[in-house]
């Protein structure tokens, strides 16, 4: 019996990277038809804003830790 290839550490942080970048870019969205519409929520907003920040955060942790550092 075949088991499945497993996920190495950094297939793992390149999908969850993935993830991250699609959940910022659908908040985006979010906060821009928000701000369309006459009257926001401002409150709503705000929260938005906050996750999305969050999640720029956490896509630069993952991104950093993707990416190797070089001495030179």
């Amino acid at each position: 019996m075949h088991s499945p290839k497993e996920m190495t550490h950094e297939e793992v942080l390149q999908v969850k990277l993935q993830v991250l970048k699609r959940e910022h870019r659908d908040l985006d969205e979010a906060i821009q038809a928000l701000q369309e519409n006459g009257r926001p929520d401002v409150l709503t907003l705000k929260r938005l804003k906050k996750q999305k920040l969050s999640l720029k955060d956490r896509i630069a942790r993952i991104e950093d830790e993707l990416t190797p550092d070089i001495i030179a």
